[in-house]
């Protein structure tokens, strides 16, 4: 069984953290901080409350003034970067510190920074060059749209990748795990800008933002990304990708929703399992119902994973009405149906 991903804050990574945090903080107790961390309630706290729990007490060795504190989270950033290597020039899915240090950083931001926008702007602007910052900028935009959304603008154009790239996945409206962005859901508009400065990014982990900004714009506003498309269409084979990619979760009237999916069979003995799927259809009252079609019902071998997939066919036809909108699809496995994926049918 895969080591749980919040494991990753254990002995190595505290031995690490603490000898750089004793270059930058007078007087460091490490010990002291790493026994507050690991408290009666650490082996109970989950990824997110593990990392919240780190950067509350990292607060209480670090200057009550919230400028200050910064101050020292950005020089420890620039003894951390005389020992990587330089990613500015770097195009991959990897940023510069650990990937332990980001969520602490980027959470000390979302906590205690809200209230404190020129130094919290100034401080994201660094982190995200050496992590990533995207979730902690969704606060921000609530709080402050307009500024924020004319600073992503001006991100998009700065030297550094991980900037650029933070302008565009900073405002996804339905960026995974992040606080929600109503307001760009509803009017997407603001966004646009950005990703055009994107589309032809040298760097391809910008591309591919710019291409999932685009797919979470799809599920909302369809026609938004359609418009899109077909002006951004033959621009280049970089774009083009982008098109394919962000508009994975359109699908035409007569074309065909293909998806897969991996079956685990954890018995050690040999299983029968019926597999289907359900197509949930828009009707013409705006309301969802949904079909069941079969895929299969046979055995399985001991400890497998098959890969399953399956292509719907939403061609016309007489006994069934299509109508564009949301729709949705999920697995089916021996009755109990999994969790839904949305993708928009379009004419």
């Amino acid at each position: 069984m895969a080591e749980p991903f919040k494991n990753m804050y254990n002995e190595q990574f505290f031995d690490r953290f603490t000898k750089d945090l004793k270059l930058v903080i007078k007087d460091f107790d490490a010990r002291e901080f790493v026994s507050q961390i690991m408290d009666n309630e650490w082996e109970n706290r989950e990824l997110k409350q593990r990392c919240m729990h780190i950067t509350t007490i990292l607060r209480k060795f670090l200057p009550a003034d919230y400028k200050e504190a910064i101050a020292k989270i950005l020089e420890l950033l620039d003894y951390v970067k005389n020992t990587q290597p330089d990613f500015s020039k770097i195009d991959d899915t990897k940023f510069g510190l650990t990937l332990e240090y980001g969520p602490v950083l980027d959470n000390y931001v979302e906590q205690y920074g809200l209230d404190d926008y020129e130094t919290s702007v100034k401080a994201i602007e660094k982190i995200t060059q050496f992590t990533s910052c995207e979730f902690s900028v969704h606060p921000f935009i609530i709080k402050y749209p307009d500024e924020m959304m004319q600073q992503m603008l001006v991100w998009s154009k700065h030297e550094h990748w991980g900037v650029r790239r933070l302008a565009s996945e900073g405002c996804r409206p339905r960026l995974p795990w992040a606080m929600a962005l109503p307001n760009l859901k509803e009017n997407p508009a603001p966004i646009i800008p950005i990703l055009e400065n994107l589309k032809n990014d040298p760097a391809r982990f910008v591309r591919l933002s710019v291409a999932n900004n685009l797919n979470d714009i799809a599920k909302d506003n369809p026609q938004t990304v359609i418009d899109l498309v077909k002006r951004w269409q033959g621009e280049s084979k970089e774009v083009d990708w982008i098109i394919k990619h962000g508009s994975r979760t359109l699908l035409k009237l007569g074309e065909s929703l293909e998806f897969s999916f991996n079956l685990l069979n954890k018995n050690n003995k040999r299983t029968k399992i019926r597999l289907e799927y359900g197509i949930y259809y828009q009707k013409a009252n705006g309301t969802l119902t949904k079909k069941v079609h079969k895929i299969s019902e046979k055995e399985y071998a001991e400890n497998s994973t098959t890969q399953i997939t399956r292509k719907h066919s939403f061609r016309v036809v007489t006994t069934r009405k299509l109508h564009p909108g949301l729709h949705q699809v999920a697995v089916i496995i021996n009755g109990n149906e999994f969790e839904k994926y949305d993708f928009e049918l379009i004419e």
